[in-house]
Formats: structure tokens, sequence, C-alpha cells
């Protein structure tokens, strides 16, 4: 028999009322913890893209290719230059064969030869005997690019060694920047600009009206990359070995830096923990001895090509390689093979990362505890950017916070590289860390940034436990990827 409705109505009223307020409050506890406060200064979202990029390509060619100079006189006359099975595909599918989404032209080096018919000089492919004097260099490697996708670059030499105005500061700045308004509006998007701010001892004083420059370059167009010493977007490292600092920051001071300037290529190579700018380094270095190609040199090998890519990209920076064509206006066999072990030689190291066999990921702490999207297991997806492990706050900076992996396998596992990256998006942060296999220490280093790659010294090693320990920092730490490789190339 049915209760009277004044018995139950109450009691599910009751029910209700209670269903109501732990719905509300369960809503409470499903609020996202906020990401952590990001440390300035932060790079621009054209940087993070090149950043990413990893290794790029020079390409240098021009009358210096068939003189066998490195630097030219700038007397050279146009009629040597004659690459009569120049073929710009062929340069962007060995860029693509070898990994490589951006390739860079010397449109003009310092002997002031241009490789496009220029509305301002005669002395250019117009007068060469190459295509009767009706070829352009750099739109047919602009349209090479784009049917691959891949994007292009363009250097423009600033020493000019042929155009009599240089040395004349206003004339020589006005015939540079219209040279550079001509490669900017006729070539479609150029993602990133060279600034060279090499010239022999012996040039004539000039001062370059580096500002007006630049902002000229980002008015034409604003996505692009400005290298230069003195960026303002990439900075050059300071060497031409293709090598970085031990430590390497992404910041720096520009009030600092000036193209050209001396004294400054150990600042340009550590960078600055103080730093106001965010001005990564990108390392140039040559696939052969010589930046032009000479018939009698080869390709570096490739055990020297991966100690670069290890001191380049391994710390932090870019890799420039220079790939020259041939004075028949082709990459030579021989780089185009080096290139294809090189990039073999890369994916055979880091297509697998042995961190995903580890059945157990710990961390020191979590930010907004357990459960919370900032947790370790971050380290491990494919997203080197945007998600990470975050330890809890501290008060101090001085916070000893760790990442552990243990090994799913009694005997453990075999690996002699150890890869840590930075959310560098929210800032560059780790100034000291640390290194342990099953308690014993086996690297140490400074900065991390972007990438940062240990071959370990002691070569491979059997660990069922590995710990990274982030000892210094200028704010709360943030790992976005880490990796544990075998490199079966390294014999130390």
């Amino acid at each position: 028999m049915a209760q009277p409705r004044c018995c139950w109505w109450p009691l599910t009223k009751l029910v209700l009322f209670h269903l109501l307020i732990k719905s509300a409050f369960s809503g409470f506890e499903q609020v996202t913890t906020t990401p952590p406060l990001p440390i300035l200064p932060l790079p621009s979202f054209s940087q993070l893209k090149w950043q990413q990029r990893e290794v790029i390509m020079f390409l240098h060619f021009g009358v210096n290719t068939f003189t066998g100079s490195e630097w030219g006189t700038g007397h050279e006359s146009p009629v040597i230059f004659d690459p009569i099975e120049l073929d710009a595909s062929q340069w962007v599918d060995t860029a693509v064969e070898a990994g490589v989404s951006l390739v860079i032209l010397t449109a003009k080096h310092h002997d002031g030869f241009c490789l496009w018919p220029s509305n301002y000089t005669d002395h250019s492919v117009v007068r060469s005997p190459w295509k009767n004097g009706h070829g352009d260099v750099v739109q047919e490697l602009v349209d090479a690019a784009k049917k691959r996708g891949i994007d292009v670059g363009l250097y423009l030499s600033p020493w000019d060694r042929h155009d009599p105005r240089y040395g004349h500061d206003l004339a020589y700045n006005e015939y540079y920047l219209a040279q550079l308004q001509e490669l900017l509006k006729r070539y479609g998007s150029v993602r990133e600009i060279w600034f060279d701010g090499a010239k022999g001892a012996n040039a004539v004083n000039m001062s370059y009206y580096s500002t007006e420059w630049f902002d000229m370059v980002k008015e034409l167009q604003s996505s692009i990359n400005i290298f230069s010493d003195a960026g303002p977007d990439v900075r050059w490292v300071g060497n031409e070995k293709g090598f970085a600092g031990s430590t390497c920051w992404s910041t720096i001071n520009r009030s600092k830096l000036a193209i050209g300037k001396a004294g400054i290529a150990d600042y340009l190579n550590s960078g600055e923990p103080k730093g106001r700018d965010w001005l990564p380094a990108e390392c140039d270095v040559s696939i052969r001895p010589g930046w032009f190609w000479h018939k009698a040199e080869s390709p570096k090998k490739l055990s020297k090509l991966l100690e670069i890519y290890y001191n380049s990209v391994g710390r932090n920076c870019v890799l420039l390689l220079n790939v020259p064509p041939n004075t028949m206006g082709l990459i030579s066999q021989k780089d185009v093979k080096r290139l294809k072990e090189f990039r073999n030689a890369i994916d055979t190291i880091f297509s697998t990362n042995l961190v995903e066999k580890f059945f157990l990921i710990k961390a020191s702490s979590q930010r907004g505890g357990k459960g919370s999207s900032y947790g370790p297991e971050n380290v491990i997806d494919n997203d080197h950017l945007w998600t990470y492990w975050s330890p809890k706050d501290d008060d101090d900076a001085k916070g000893d916070h760790w990442i552990e992996f243990r090994s799913s396998t009694d005997e453990g596992l075999r690996f002699n590289v150890v890869r840590i990256q930075e959310a560098i998006g929210l800032g560059q942060r780790i100034k000291r860390h640390e290194i342990y296999v099953d308690g014993k220490r086996v690297a140490n280093g400074t900065t991390v940034g972007y990438k940062r790659l240990h071959r370990l010294e002691g070569g491979v090693v059997h660990g069922r436990i590995v710990r990274i320990r982030i000892l210094e920092y200028r704010a709360l730490p943030l790992i976005s990827s880490v990796g544990l490789h075998f490199d079966p190339y390294w014999n130390p």
C-alpha cells in the first residue's frame, strides 16, 4: 500500500537538495589548476617555429664558386658565372631528404655580385652568359622550394667590395636598403634574412644603418626572423665551428651587441641568464672546409657532423649547415650522400625513446597535486612545447626538484644519450642539472633550453633507475620532454 504523500515528500526534497549541493561542489573540484607564470623575456611565434626546425641549410654560391676563392675581390667579371646545369630543384630535394625545412641562399656575398637581376646594379646575373643574361637564381630557388613546401631565407652581405658607394655612409645605405626592398617585395615570403658582420681588416670605414634595415625588413615582412650579431631575432653563435657554449642562454642584452663589433664572441656563445632580450643562437658551419665549393675539398666525416649536431642542436641552438653548389650549379653527390648519412644517423639515434619502456615515472612534486595537468607523464608525450611536468611552487628557487624513471625490466635498459627539453614558451629557466643512473652521477650541466643532449662520456650504461635533478633555476623548472637514446655511432 502506498505511503501518504505527507510521509515521503520531505524526504524526496532532502535527497534532491543533497544531490544539488554535491553537484555544485563537484564542479568546483574539477576546476583546472592554472599554469605557472612565465619568466621574461619570451620567444615570439616566429622564433619558436625557427627553433623547432633544428637543422637548416646554407647555400653559398656565386662568382667565388668559379674562382676558387672564399672572399672575392669585387673585380671578378660576371662572365665567369655560368652554371650550365643549375637545378634549384636538386638543391631543394637534397634539403628535403636531409630533413631540412629552410634553405638560405647567398643572394649577394662580399664580392657584390648579385644572383638576381637587381635594378640598382649591373654587377649581377644580367651580365653573365648563364641563360643569356636572363637568369634569376633567387627566383629559381623560390619556385623550387614552393613546389616542395619548404621555406627560403636570403643572405645580403653588408660588406660590398665591388660597389663604389661602399664607404660613403648615406649613398651605400640607400643602395643597400633599395636591394633589401627588392628581395623582400619581389620574391614572396622570406623566413630569414641574414646580415653578416664580416669584413676584411683593410676594409674602408663604413657605418651601417642597421636600425633602418631592421625596421624596413619588419615593415615589409612582419613574420621574418632577422639574423645578425645583434639580432634582433636570431644571433650569431660567435664562431664558425658550429659549436655553442656548454652554457647557452637564449637570453642576452642587445644593448651590448652590434653588427661587426669586436670582442663579443664569448658573450654571443653563452648568452646571459639576466638578459632582457630573447635572442637565441644560430650555429653556422660548412659541410666542407670552405664555404664555397672547391674541387679539391671533401665533406666532413659523419662522426664530425654528429659532434657538431650535439654541440649545436644539443646545446639549445639551431644548426645552419652550409652545402655549396658546384660550378655546374648542382650539389655534389659526395655532399648529397653525406647528408643522407647524417639524417639517417639522427633518425637512428632519436627515433626510439627508451623512456617509453619505463613503467613508472615519479617526481619530487607536482603542481596542483596528483591528477592535475602538470604531471611527470607529460615528458613522454609528443608536445615538446606546451605540455610539461611542473613541480609545486617554492619560495627561494633553490629547491632540489627531480624526475625519475624506473625500468620495467630487471636488467635495465641500455643507452648512452640523455635528452632534456624545457617548455621555453614560458621562458628559459634551468641553470644547473645533474643526471644519475642507479644512484651514480653520469652527467651534469648548466642550461637546457629547447633541447639539451648529453652523450655520456663513460659510454653505454645499463640502468634501472634514472633520475634528473634540477639544482638551480631562474624560476620554477618546467620540463616538456625527456628521452633516453642509444647512439651506435658514439665511441668515447
